[in-house]
């Protein structure tokens, strides 16, 4: 088949094109940004686009359909072209959804672990050789895409909150119809599309609601909003919390059974996501016993406190995905909990709509009560490019409730302040979704 890809360059949008375009089909894409990995990999497939920008000729009769990505505006000139010329148009997650109507399907949705606990499911499964297809919002060790159609039965698929499309406004979670479904946690998020707690409380709502009475829901056990909500609108929703485990030399330990699993993971909430992973698999015909004897060896999807090395020997630098105020607190108790007698410097990046709306700051005040010291970056450009509020440093600095704050809306003082610091007996952990403005974080080692 002819397939298009308006906004091709979308971590799943890119990743979808390169595995319909390995089983054959004519695949085309246009977008007006590509960045790496996502151009890397397209050009690797042999499929990037031989210029940036929207072209009319690329929406013509002999398409079988369009893909459309969210980042592609209502007002693209080829999804014009394509809506006059009624060619078909899915988004991405109604196209997984037509594609995988005939499977069994594992859905990880909450506001918080989605890809780490969907990668800890594709992990255990593939090292015990059962066989799936995949979504996934991150690079995993020993898969080389983040999607996988074919014709296995079953598909484990990381479902976020977030719109399908400009011309579809429904949540891309409630295309996927669970057989099981994972809820891990609800955490106000996306307030550009959800403008309030309760209408993103509603949305969860909706899909627990709509989930089908024959399928199993596993939830977190210790999120109030979110056992009201399973209260509320499922009788047989199956709870989860934090397994048995303890922390010694380093390492997290995970106890099954009086058997003990020493883990390349840390944290708390990796934890909770581990015990849920391997409720799933059990489910999937995976024993738990099998499962962590599996899981050992895992050690994260990628930017989820990921190790990058260390400045001197009484150090250690992580990087991690965290950008909501819930993920930043998780994240920054996991480290400190591994190395309590370590100075913990946390460094957030303000980068996505919600962590750069000015109202929305304030709900970061507390989530910095393991960290010694704070580094907060935001960019002014960011803020003009997403047409959002301009403020400055101090504005930042009084919502933040912590004795010990620096903000930064350069990056080059940031590098500076990363650079001259000491870092004898303290850990560094990089917090953001997006680049610190850039930075190459390999000169911190130099």
């Amino acid at each position: 088949m002819k397939i298009h890809f308006i906004a091709i360059g979308g971590s799943i949008m890119h990743a979808l094109a390169i595995n319909l375009k390995s089983q054959g089909h004519e695949i085309s894409g246009s977008d007006d940004a590509i960045y790496d990995p996502a151009r890397t990999n397209l050009k690797n497939a042999g499929i990037l686009p031989n210029k940036e920008g929207w072209f009319l000729e690329n929406i013509n009769e002999d398409l079988d359909f369009i893909i459309l990505g969210m980042h592609a505006k209502i007002d693209n000139p080829e999804l014009e072209v394509a809506k006059r010329k009624k060619i078909r148009i899915y988004s991405f997650p109604e196209f997984i959804a037509k594609n995988s109507k005939d499977k069994f399907k594992v859905v990880i949705t909450g506001s918080h672990g989605k890809t780490s606990i969907t990668s800890m499911i594709m992990y255990a499964l593939k090292k015990n050789n059962i066989l799936f297809d995949y979504l996934v919002g991150a690079k995993i060790k020993g898969f080389d895409n983040m999607v996988s159609l074919s014709d296995n039965k079953i598909i484990i698929i990381e479902g976020d909150e977030y719109f399908s499309s400009k011309l579809d406004m429904t949540p891309k979670f409630m295309y996927y119809e669970p057989n099981i479904l994972v809820v891990s946690g609800i955490s106000w998020d996306h307030i550009n599309v959800y403008p309030t707690f309760s209408s993103y409380c509603n949305v969860f709502k909706n899909l627990i609601k709509n989930t089908p009475k024959k399928s199993s829901i596993f939830y977190y056990n210790n999120d109030s909003i979110l056992k009201n909500i399973i209260d509320e609108n499922s009788l047989d929703a199956q709870a989860y919390s934090l397994p048995s485990y303890k922390v010694c030399k380093g390492k997290f330990i995970i106890v099954h059974e009086n058997i003990e699993f020493p883990l390349k993971i840390f944290g708390k909430h990796n934890l909770c996501n581990l015990q849920v992973a391997s409720l799933v698999c059990d489910k999937l015909g995976l024993k738990k016993n099998l499962f962590f004897k599996s899981i050992v060896s895992f050690e994260g999807a990628a930017k989820r406190l990921t190790f990058l090395g260390n400045i001197t020997e009484t150090n250690n630098v992580y990087l991690d995905f965290a950008h909501s105020p819930s993920k930043v607190l998780a994240t920054t108790q996991a480290v400190k909990e591994l190395f309590p007698n370590r100075v913990l410097v946390s460094c957030l990046e303000l980068h996505s709509f919600s962590s750069l709306n000015f109202d929305f700051i304030s709900e970061y005040s507390n989530s910095f009560i393991y960290s010694d010291v704070v580094y907060i970056y935001f960019s002014s450009k960011e803020l003009k490019r997403k047409n959002l509020d301009l403020f400055k440093t101090s504005d930042v600095l009084n919502k933040i409730n912590h004795n010990n704050v620096i903000v930064f809306d350069n990056s080059y003082d940031l590098f500076n302040a990363l650079s001259n610091s000491n870092w004898e007996n303290s850990n560094l952990l990089l917090m953001s979704s997006g680049n610190f403005g850039g930075l190459n974080l390999d000169n911190l080692f130099q």
